[in-house]
């Protein structure tokens, strides 16, 4: 398979000169075991999904570590939680070696649990999400950013129905008791008719006849395991007045539409949830910017109750905050900033910055222009070449 630089890899490199120990979470079939092996293609690697490896470890867990030289791959840890006390010990045993264990997993809620037991200030941790449009030119909204996808495009919808059904056998069944997966598979294509909906639980609840504590604990499963984006609502300082539900998108538009029953860019584009998939598809790539940077993934939404809504907020520092509009036209319209103009005249000072993200059209011999005074049109790439470089002068 076809095998991308990815841009955590720096940040990987950085926080093992720092760390004994690296974790890295993240999605299914993200990319993870890769990265790490690419990385460090010399490293022991021992996947604790594999029936063998798994029985040594029940068996005989310090001999097990006992037999690996340094540097070592555990792949899938959350399988063999008991491995974590062994692995600390050694650490504290040679604390001045840095970059000896790298441990990966999917499972990121039991995950992080045995990590913050047993590791706390022994271990840096780097989550890896689906390829990024920067990263590969491959990934589109109807692909999305999933290596074996990207590599192997005409495989798509068998990919995914195997991905799904693999996901629910295994994330699904081991973190949650859901005796009948179809009604969780329907609530998963359900979600994807509400991508960049607000978020009501009572709404998903009454046509699949389960009660809203248990859609908290699926969107809570579909969360945590790297499938579902909840984008909170920005409040500060702006009173009772604001919409407090998060938006939901998936992390994955080629996910998304894969559940929706989207085949081709054809039917993507006369699609009712066309709009949905785009805010979705942008909102994912720069959260990615952001967690690939090695900096917090921090981006909301803004609605009130009369009416005001903006696509995204992006905070860049102190004192600065992005405002984007996320439009799926390649047309774009000066009555597009409108939303921003008027927010951020309700707003203290809070920077410049407020871009109207849109499709590129092959017409276009100058993609980047201003739409309003203050208000940039920029494609998904120029975004987010903006949004790396927070300290750069504003286009103009």
């Amino acid at each position: 398979m076809s095998f991308w630089t990815r841009e955590l890899s720096e940040e990987l490199r950085s926080a093992s000169r720092v760390f004994s120990a690296v974790v890295i979470t993240g999605p299914r079939r993200s990319g993870k075991t890769t990265l790490v092996r690419r990385t460090y293609p010399r490293a022991c690697y021992r996947l604790l999904e594999d029936p063998d490896v798994l029985a040594r470890v029940r068996t005989d867990p310090k001999g097990f570590l006992e037999e690996l030289r340094p540097p070592v791959i555990l792949d899938e840890i959350q399988n063999a939680p008991e491995l974590f006390g062994y692995v600390r010990s050694r650490i504290d045993a040679s604390p001045r070696r840095k970059g000896q264990w790298f441990l990966t997993g999917s499972q990121e809620s039991s995950l992080m649990h045995d990590v913050t037991e047993s590791m706390a200030g022994r271990a840096a941790i780097l989550q890896l999400l689906p390829l990024s449009i920067r990263e590969s030119p491959r990934v589109s909204q109807l692909l999305g950013g999933y290596p074996e996808v990207v590599a192997h495009p005409r495989s798509r919808n068998v990919w995914f129905r195997s991905y799904v059904q693999t996901y629910l056998e295994r994330d699904v069944r081991q973190l949650l008791a859901v005796r009948d997966l179809s009604t969780f598979r329907r609530f998963m294509s359900l979600l994807a008719t509400r991508s960049g909906c607000i978020l009501n639980k009572t709404d998903l609840a009454a046509p699949l006849s389960v009660s809203v504590p248990t859609i908290s604990q699926w969107l809570n499963v579909l969360e945590t395991t790297g499938v579902l984006l909840l984008v909170p609502p920005y409040f500060e300082n702006l009173g009772k007045r604001i919409i407090k539900s998060p938006k939901v998108f998936f992390v994955d538009s080629g996910l998304a539409c894969h559940l929706l029953g989207i085949e081709s860019e054809q039917q993507l584009e006369k699609s009712t949830f066309r709009g949905a998939i785009f805010e979705g598809f942008v909102c994912a790539e720069i959260c990615k910017t952001q967690i690939n940077a090695g900096r917090r993934r921090e981006v909301y939404y803004f609605r009130d109750q009369q009416g005001l809504e903006v696509d995204l907020l992006v905070p860049e520092g102190p004192g600065r905050i992005t405002l984007v509009e996320i439009k799926a036209s390649k047309t774009v319209h000066p009555s597009m900033a409108d939303p921003m103009i008027r927010l951020r005249s309700s707003m203290p000072p809070m920077g410049d910055r407020n871009f109207v993200v849109h499709l590129r059209s092959k017409s276009d011999v100058d993609p980047v222009r201003v739409v309003r005074p203050g208000v940039t049109a920029l494609t998904v790439e120029e975004v987010l070449r903006e949004l790396s470089a927070p300290k750069r002068r504003r286009v103009r």
